[in-house]
């Protein structure tokens, strides 16, 4: 051990029995937050958002970042009542210079689990702002039990998609009608069960095409329906009709030929494009 070391004090850092605290801060289809407060140093989060594979990620929001590269050590110190067991190393975090600590997916999960057994994760790492101190982090299992159910049951609610997976849709309809395909149907039932928790759409443009059967008149008329058809859909899903622009372009614009079955089917099609007003929180 070298003389730096020896002289080095641990300065804590932890809630206590009285003011330990967690909490649900976010819980919606689209974001679930599990927050911890570590008085006088920072914050604890556990955040999953809405995406087609489960996931979680592990933030340490610290009050005072990094001042340059280090790792920080993560041990699960056993709680007094399991006298004479050892901590358990769970990860080495990165400290990366003016940023606040994270952990992926599957030391998350981790940490978790220590912590609904009575564990207490701890974050040790030298202090850069002094060579004679080492700064321990650490979150406290008491009053963790109930948010932690909420929190799951959050996750279990999340989306299994994102705003970047419809924010640019192909949708298709049956011949001569303004009836989608039974996928279609299915995707614009995805769309509106996004807008019901995501306020932030500024932008929505709805271009309908036909393929070159029934006469250009007949297809121009058809492909406005459709895109009108459309736009009250998204304004009963919650859009406000202000931001929603509509063209139909009939028999224009094809993509596929019309000779086959299979291109006329793909001819008959709308486009629909959301856009947002800021990038959504991860």
């Amino acid at each position: 051990m070298s003389r730096q070391d020896m002289r080095q004090q641990v300065r804590q850092y932890a809630a206590t029995l009285d003011n330990s605290a967690w909490a649900v801060k976010t819980a919606t289809a689209l974001r679930c937050e599990l927050v911890h407060a570590i008085p006088q140093f920072g914050e604890a989060r556990f955040v999953s958002t809405a995406s087609k594979e489960s996931n979680l990620l592990f933030q340490l929001k610290m009050q005072r970042q990094p001042d340059g590269y280090s790792l920080a050590e993560v041990l699960s110190i056993p709680p007094s009542w399991r006298a004479g067991e050892q901590a358990k190393a769970l990860a080495d975090m990165k400290l990366l210079k003016q940023f606040d600590g994270d952990l992926p997916k599957q030391q998350a999960w981790t940490m978790l689990t220590e912590l609904e057994q009575g564990f207490s994760p701890t974050f040790y790492f030298d202090d850069w702002h002094s060579p004679y101190d080492k700064i321990a982090a650490q979150l406290n299992p008491i009053h963790f039990g109930m948010p932690y159910q909420q929190f799951s049951a959050c996750m279990a609610g999340l989306l299994r998609f994102t705003f970047d997976d419809i924010a640019l849709t192909v949708l298709n309809y049956q011949s001569n009608s303004d009836a989608l395909t039974r996928e279609s149907e299915a995707r614009l039932a995805q769309i509106a069960e996004y807008l019901k928790h995501d306020k932030a759409i500024s932008a929505v443009e709805i271009d309908t095409y036909t393929d070159s059967y029934g006469g250009r008149w007949i297809n121009d008329e058809l492909s406005r329906k459709r895109a009108k058809a459309l736009k009250a859909f998204l304004v009963s899903a919650g859009i406000d009709e202000k931001v929603i622009r509509t063209e139909g372009f009939g028999e224009k614009r094809h993509v596929a030929p019309n000779d086959t079955l299979r291109g006329r089917a793909t001819n008959r099609r709308a486009v629909v494009q959301l856009m947002r007003a800021e990038a959504p929180r991860l």
